[in-house]
């Protein structure tokens, strides 16, 4: 019983410690009792079995407390996110306890550390991608503590983290020990430091910091169409009208930008006729009234084809030889009325994307995993699009999705982008944490690659984020509106832009390293 309450205390500290509502001080200590539960039970019968069950516990509190949201968009979608992703730092943490059965306290806690980097790694790249609760995520809300974020992405982070609730481990067992108080106060002292000395460099930073470039002045629209009773019901008309009515209430002779959120654009457009759609020429008609201005939206669109030679692992099947490419996109209209279009490349796993198609739908048939969004496989294109102004500065548009992802974002950077704008709809968890979460994440962008960034979200929360992630100013949830304000381009491009997650692909090598060690090592006993 004790054990059991160890686990869930470790669930409730992570829980607790979460964005936007949590205090990031108890992730330094929320894997601890966790820890202790799983040395206590190492050598007893079936230890294996308490381990993994212990670790669920915990791990499903964490995940049901921090993201239960995700049943407002779909209770199946909540499910099988919260069971699929407990089971893997389950995994994560029984594979733990397997090598920490074969080897000393410092090999197993390293590969611990490795290999949990391993995985939030995986989570990262591979098709049932759901990174919303990687460890460096956590102080999205205390980006005054994370400024070195810069140099380390959000990997730093959770590294962080693991370094003092190890040390706090450690701690523990050597009070339980020797029962000598003077253990806990030099680790109190010892833990404590790893704690402060990188919040106070992170405090130089902040304050030694200093945003360069040109002032640039952006509105952003927030039409607040509401997903499920509106968006598919609204002609692209009337949608046109709204945008011009609040572009017109904020924008001025000085702006450079008008940015309109994710498939606010959703009447049934097809890509070819993308330059006579109502979306182009709503964008034409604003920027002959303010020619110094660009306009940057999102839109829906869609290629229908007959031809069984294009069709791709990405394609829908409409019908009997009608095919059709569906595409959750952005487009950027210039004021001499040029173009250009950028088609998502991170896509939300079930909603946009069937992961792992061949193996999943002769289990599951057609069913999408729905997370929220438009339920349809989409095409993505494989390179970060820049668009750029006839004067050359750069945005990088991420849409949705997309901003959650740190190395990928880098490509923008690396394309030459001088900001950042992210367009989305997180209308569809309602007024949770989901949209203050995700609101969140977008300040580690910035940090991570020193560049200002420009939300427009459909039911809000629209923002100007800074070069350092500080909010400069926003437009609340469920309001409509314009919002206008300046933001700094910059050109320089940071440590981590260049490195990118160089912390987890050295945690892989040496997860697999330790992990091999410790099986040929079992072996040669055996043998011996």
């Amino acid at each position: 019983m004790k054990n059991i309450l160890l686990a869930i205390l470790s669930g409730l500290l992570l829980a607790i410690s979460w964005p936007t509502y949590g205090f990031p001080l108890f992730l330094f200590f929320g894997f601890t009792p966790l820890l202790v539960a799983e040395y206590g039970v190492r050598k007893e019968k079936y230890s294996k079995l308490k381990v993994f069950g212990l670790a669920f516990i915990a791990f499903f509190i964490w995940n049901m407390i921090t993201t239960w949201w995700i049943y407002n968009s779909s209770a199946f979608g909540m499910w099988f996110a919260e069971i699929v992703n407990t089971l893997m730092m389950t995994i994560v943490f029984w594979i733990y306890h397997i090598v920490a059965k074969k080897t000393n306290f410092t090999i197993s806690t390293l590969f611990l550390a490795c290999f949990w980097m391993s995985f939030e790694y995986l989570h990262l790249q591979w098709q049932i991608s759901w990174p919303w609760l990687n460890l460096g995520n956590g102080f999205a809300s205390f980006t005054s503590w994370i400024q070195w974020y810069e140099y380390t992405g959000t990997f730093g982070g959770t590294l962080w983290v693991w370094i003092v609730n190890i040390g706090v481990f450690k701690s523990v067992l050597l009070f339980l020990e020797h029962r000598d108080k003077t253990i806990l106060y030099r680790a109190a002292i010892r833990n404590g430091l790893f704690i402060l000395i990188p919040i106070l460099i992170s405090f130089v930073i902040l304050k030694t910091y200093t945003e360069e470039g040109k002032d640039i002045e952006v509105v952003l629209l927030q039409p607040n169409i509401n997903p499920y009773t509106e968006k598919y019901n609204t002609s692209d008309k009337r949608v046109g009208e709204l945008l011009t009515t609040l572009t017109n209430s904020e924008i001025t002779e000085s702006t450079d930008f008008v940015i309109a959120p994710e498939t606010v654009f959703a009447d049934n457009n097809r890509l070819h006729q993308f330059s006579n759609s109502t979306a182009k020429k709503t964008a034409g008609n604003i920027l002959k009234m303010y020619p110094n201005a660009n306009f940057l939206s999102g839109i829906s669109l869609i290629d229908v084809f007959n031809d069984p030679s294009r069709i791709r692992t990405q394609t829908n099947i409409y019908k009997e030889n009608v095919f059709y490419d569906d595409y959750n996109s952005a487009f950027f209209v210039r004021p001499d009325g040029t173009d250009e279009l950028y088609h998502k490349s991170k896509l939300v796993v079930g909603v946009e994307n069937f992961p792992y198609q061949s193996i999943l739908k002769p289990i599951l048939g057609d069913v999408m995993i729905d997370l929220g969004g438009t339920v349809a496989k989409k095409t993505t294109q494989e390179d970060r699009e820049v668009f750029f102004t006839k004067d050359s500065i750069g945005v990088g548009t991420m849409i949705c999705y997309e901003s959650i992802y740190g190395e990928f974002t880098t490509g923008y950077i690396k394309s030459k982008a001088n900001f950042l704008s992210i367009i989305t709809n997180d209308a569809w968890w309602g007024n949770t944490q989901g949209h203050r979460q995700h609101l969140s994440y977008a300040k580690l962008r910035a940090i991570e690659t020193r560049r200002s960034i420009a939300r427009s979200a459909n039911t809000g929360i629209s923002a100007i984020i800074n070069q350092t992630g500080s909010v400069v100013t926003s437009l609340g949830y469920e309001k409509q509106g314009a919002l206008k304000g300046t933001l700094k381009t910059n050109d320089k491009v940071t440590f981590y832009v260049k490195a990118g997650d160089y912390i987890a692909r050295i945690a892989v090598f040496l997860a697999i390293f330790i992990f091999l060690f410790s099986v040929t090592r079992r072996k040669q006993k055996i043998a011996t």
